[in-house]
């Protein structure tokens, strides 16, 4: 029999080694079509005499992603849709639905003849959860290895029989770690673990794999056989009494409760492990199907799993637009963002010149290049000679000349108009004709930039953000006079350096930078209240943000906030700054010297390492202070996520974001909004516009206008609106 997904060879052995190559695909997933065919082949190789085991790989570089996003949006959509039709019935046939892959990897691993999982590279959710089915795990050595059960990350857990078999192979510590982290795992971790039983050069992957079903692979589970006893004795020992009370704390300290999936590999893990592997399959089924129907699963994968799929293959860029090839880039400013944006372009391969006012500048800026591969190096994320190919491409030099040949010019100067003008001005002396200018710009206004140029079709923004070799998001910011290939170009290039492009058009801090300013703002407003800094900053880790705003702040330095302030009072007027803002960080800056965490003295102190920094306690002296039992938690949590979102809504409004899957996307990976809610735009949704209206009512009569909804919101609130129904991202390609 053929298949359109694997290929199966049977050698004098009578091993059958089943080659998973999916047609078409850079990277092997799991389709309702690879499912049926995967369950053919355990049929087949069952009824044939002559096979003894089988061996499963990949015929790809890496082994598999795990589930399509087709398969997952299927199951949302399948939900949604008998849920209006048969409101009782509708959970029973999910429950039905999510067991499809469970009962196929139990298919697997109770058919009677060893199979052996050889894996090549990445393997994460569903093609590990196959894996642990096999009776064997190799895994090659190579460094492209990455073992994972990240559906933690994407508001679900490994719900085809991940939590069992993990905590029936691992310690229970060991096992709750790697899933409610989703963190990946090399081949010798796994191994480590006991998730993997041998680690092989990768020219010997195929040969080990066969080699243990010829030296006698049981085709039995460890947990099927009689007298089997979970890695440190379960459930019931006084080691697991000393653990399991803790974990549901350290748990919610990590994630505040705001993660129901996170919460349900506890259950299932804890009362798996107390039951028949059967049992426990059931138990993992049940808490999957009600994870399913929460709004954290579905915003989660809606923007983090799909949306970022989406927006990082281009869903922004221009048809009909040739794909750009750089065979040069050029980076004028090698400062710490110059610099950085030199790393991610040379790592990507593209060659760089790397252009300062001097010599000596531009060589300094490679230095930090080669900072970054020593620590890579270190780490063995990368090898010597890799180190040194990708410090060969960036090429330091005082002058424009090198910038002749060059595709696409990124200026990473000083945050100063004339300084960019002048930038601009020498640059298009020598940029040949067709080749993009971007401008990254944290602040400034792509279209007034755009005014230094004689080719403001060709100019654009590109906005990174700092550490660029570990942020994932990039901004692409339309000016007036922006073209189609400028913008073809710019999103061509983010590909390349494997980052997730938001596309926005032209505003005063874009979108990113207006939602972060915002969330700061708030905090300014509830310390001139008398609200204590700790409390700031526990609530917002409560309502689920990375780092409380003022810590926020540090980092991006309170003295850019003074700048962001004075130049919006020169632009803007008096009235678009509080007064008590200005004089809260002139007072900060000016008077006290505290600029952040780049001179070690902001809202927070930073001591030498290895103690902790720790919030200043100056700050209680500023304003009078309010006793912790008269400050509603609940609230000052609302008015964070509210503040920002609320912004989120007036760029939309505005119509600087377009499309809402940017705004989600970018507001989590420029910022940590809130994860679990799915984004700015996801988190009014998911509560539905007319009670985020009400929210918003609420706290404008409380804590003033700036919390008044826009005109949007209350237009979509009476017709029963929301972000993804208004401004439907995917109603062109349906019309077409």
């Amino acid at each position: 029999m053929t298949y359109k997904n694997f290929t199966v060879a049977t050698d004098a052995d009578g091993i059958a080694l089943v080659t998973w190559d999916m047609p078409g695909k850079s990277m092997n997933v799991f389709t309702t079509e690879v499912m049926d065919e995967l369950d053919a082949i355990i049929d087949a190789t069952v009824a044939d005499a002559a096979v003894k085991g089988v061996v499963i790989t990949s015929g790809k570089s890496s082994f598999s992603g795990g589930a399509d996003l087709t398969m997952i949006q299927s199951m949302f959509s399948f939900y949604h849709d008998e849920k209006a039709k048969d409101p009782a019935g509708a959970v029973e046939k999910v429950f039905h639905l999510v067991g499809r892959m469970t009962g196929l990897f139990r298919k697997l691993e109770t058919c009677g003849k060893p199979w052996v999982s050889a894996i090549n590279g990445t393997c994460m959710g569903g093609a590990f959860e196959m894996s642990l089915a096999c009776h064997g795990r190799v895994a090659s050595n190579a460094r492209s290895v990455k073992i994972a059960l990240p559906e933690v990350k994407v508001g679900i857990f490994p719900g085809a029989g991940g939590t069992q078999r993990v905590s029936r192979l691992a310690n229970a510590q060991d096992a709750l770690q790697m899933m409610t982290t989703g963190s990946s795992l090399t081949a010798q971790r796994a191994k480590a673990m006991n998730l993997v039983h041998q680690v092989v050069e990768p020219d010997q992957l195929i040969p080990a794999a066969k080699q243990m079903i010829k030296d006698g692979l049981k085709p039995v589970a460890p947990w099927d056989e009689k007298g089997f006893k979970v890695p440190g004795g379960g459930i019931w020992t006084p080691a697991s009494a000393q653990l399991w009370p803790a974990v549901p704390a350290m748990l919610r300290k990590e994630t505040a409760g705001n993660y129901p999936a996170a919460l349900a590999i506890l259950k299932c893990v804890y009362e798996g492990l107390q039951v028949p592997f059967d049992t426990g399959l059931r138990i993992e089924q049940r808490y999957f199907t009600q994870v399913l129907q929460t709004t954290e699963a579905f915003s989660m994968i809606r923007s983090l799993f799909i949306s970022m799929q989406e927006l990082g293959k281009g869903a922004r860029r221009p048809s009909g637009v040739p794909k750009s090839e750089f065979k040069k880039v050029g980076i004028v400013g090698a400062g710490f963002m110059g610099a950085s944006i030199a790393y991610v372009t040379a790592a990507a391969g593209i060659p760089v010149v790397l252009i300062d006012r001097d010599l000596e500048a531009a060589t300094k800026g490679k230095a930090h290049s080669e900072g970054l591969v020593k620590e890579a190096v270190g780490k063995g994320r990368m090898s010597q000679d890799e180190g040194a190919a990708l410090l060969a491409l960036i090429t330091p030099e005082a002058g424009y000349e090198g910038l002749r040949d060059a595709s696409l010019v990124i200026e990473a100067v000083f945050e100063d108009r004339d300084v960019k003008k002048a930038v601009i001005e020498a640059v298009e002396a020598v940029l040949p004709e067709g080749a993009v200018f971007a401008s990254n710009t944290s602040t400034l206004p792509i279209t007034g930039l755009a005014r230094n140029s004689k080719r403001p079709g060709d100019f654009i923004g590109v906005h990174f953000f700092s550490p660029v070799h570990k942020m994932m998001l990039t901004e692409v910011i339309l000016g007036k006079e922006t073209g189609d290939k400028a913008i073809a170009v710019a999103l061509d290039y983010v590909a390349a350096i494997k980052k997730t492009p938001i596309v926005v058009n032209d505003t005063r801090g874009f979108y990113v930078n207006r939602c972060v300013f915002r969330y700061i703002h708030e905090a300014y407003d509830m310390l001139i209240e008398g609200v204590p800094a700790a409390m700031i900053e526990n609530a917002a880790k409560m309502a689920g943000m990375p780092v409380g705003p003022l810590s926020l702040n540090d980092e991006v330095a309170v003295d850019l906030s003074q700048r962001v302030i004075r130049a919006s009072l020169a632009d803007l007027g008096e009235g678009s700054v509080d007064p008590k803002h200005v004089a809260l960080i002139d007072k900060m800056v000016d008077e006290l010297d505290r600029r952040g965490r780049k001179n070690g003295r902001g809202f927070y102190d930073y001591p030498a390492k290895p103690a902790k920094k720790s919030l200043w306690p100056g700050l209680k002296d500023f304003y009078p202070q309010k006793r912790a039992e008269d400050v509603d938690v609940t609230v000052i949590k609302q008015r964070l996520l509210a503040t920002i979102a609320l912004e989120a809504a007036r760029t939309v409004e505005e119509g600087i974001v377009t499309d809402p899957r940017e705004a989600d996307v970018g507001s989590i990976l420029g910022f940590g909004f809130a994860p679990y809610t799915g984004g700015t735009l996801s988190y009014i949704d998911g509560m539905g516009v007319k009670t985020f209206v009400a929210l918003c009512e609420k706290l404008a009569a409380a804590y003033g206008e700036r919390f008044k909804p826009t005109a949007l919101l209350l237009d979509m609130a009476a017709k029963g609106d929301t972000f993804y129904t208004r401004f439907n991202p995917y109603k062109e390609s349906k019309a077409a």
